[in-house]
């Protein structure tokens, strides 16, 4: 019932018709699945003595970045629901959940509760206070798991979210610079993940990594987010680029990143492998050319499928100038 509810609001905007697919149907499905595994996770880590209460005092940079985030997020979707933006206002909340709280803050909060002491308790209060406002701003669309999770989660409010006040905008969570800092922090994390994706590296494989940045002291304080979520090995920060001679280089608003090639990929392996890929494009290219090159096809073909076509051709020759960047990237 709350995938049904959540599918028929996602996306919806006033006087517009929705197109009915099962596959939104399935997405919202994943979504509950995501809040539900977000909420176990934080039951299966918090102390048996846990109390939920005021947010400690000294919280470090993620915990602000991720508060002041959800701060802007609850003022956005009181904002939204105010003006009966109801499809704007589920947005939000999709893109903050899954995003930045599911797919961010709790990975960086693994290996502080692992550690244990203040900074895991710090840690457990922001998981607790987030997932009670979320709880309560996703209730008006998703009631019954909303009320599920509410039974378990030691938020110290009313026993029925049914109950609970809304969630309201926070001055003292509006931790401006921390927000800006991190982002940079977790815009840079982004790219070099993007970029060892794109070059097939494991996960798992350290890489060394040099960063030429004039934000120094964030990116080194910020090391073990690197080494935790973007494979790094050995990290150097600099006010001076390297040589890029045999380097990847990822490049960001704040900074330059450059892994030597060597410890990324096989270089004659991946030149091989590069090179099938582009015979397999070119073959692709030809093919989408050649029909659109057809005059008897473009007379007799409806318009939207010679649209396709070209947009597969576009793709294609996308593919392609990748695929030569990336070889031109390791001669």
């Amino acid at each position: 019932a709350d995938a049904l509810r959540l599918t028929l609001v996602t996306g919806n905007e006033p006087g517009n018709d929705m197109r009915w697919t099962e596959t939104k149907l399935l997405n919202s499905r994943n979504f509950i699945n995501k809040l539900w595994n977000a909420s176990r996770y934080i039951l299966m880590n918090l102390s048996e003595d846990f109390e939920a209460g005021n947010l400690p005092e000294n919280l470090p940079i993620e915990d602000k970045w991720v508060l002041s985030l959800y701060n802007d997020m609850i003022k956005n979707v009181t904002a939204n629901l105010e003006a009966y933006e109801i499809g704007v206002a589920v947005g939000n909340l999709y893109d903050f959940i899954w995003d930045i709280f599911c797919d961010w803050y709790i990975e960086l909060t693994k290996p502080r509760i692992a550690a244990g002491g203040e900074t895991a308790l710090a840690a457990q209060k922001v998981l607790v206070f987030i997932m009670t406002g979320v709880l309560k701003t996703l209730h008006p669309f998703m009631p019954f798991v909303t009320e599920e999770i509410w039974q378990s989660i030691p938020h110290g409010e009313t026993e029925s979210i049914m109950m609970a006040k809304w969630c309201e905008y926070d001055e003292k969570l509006a931790f401006t610079k921390e927000q800006e800092d991190f982002s940079k922090i977790v815009g840079a994390i982004r790219a070099v993940r993007v970029r060892r994706n794109e070059m097939n590296v494991p996960p798992s494989k350290k890489v060394t990594m040099i960063v030429e940045t004039k934000f120094a002291e964030l990116f080194t304080n910020s090391r073990a987010f690197f080494e935790k979520l973007a494979g790094a090995g050995e990290f150097t920060v600099t006010g001076e680029a390297p040589s890029a001679d045999g380097m990847a280089t990822v490049v960001t608003d704040a900074a330059r990143i450059f892994m030597p090639m060597g410890e990324l990929v096989d270089k004659e392996k991946e030149l091989a492998r590069l090179e099938k890929e582009k015979k397999a494009a070119q073959k692709d290219i030809d093919f989408l050319s050649g029909k659109l090159n057809n005059q008897g096809f473009l007379a007799k073909a409806p318009a939207a499928q010679i649209e396709n076509e070209r947009a597969k051709l576009a793709k294609a020759e996308e593919k392609m100038a990748k695929i030569n960047e990336s070889i031109a990237s390791l001669q």
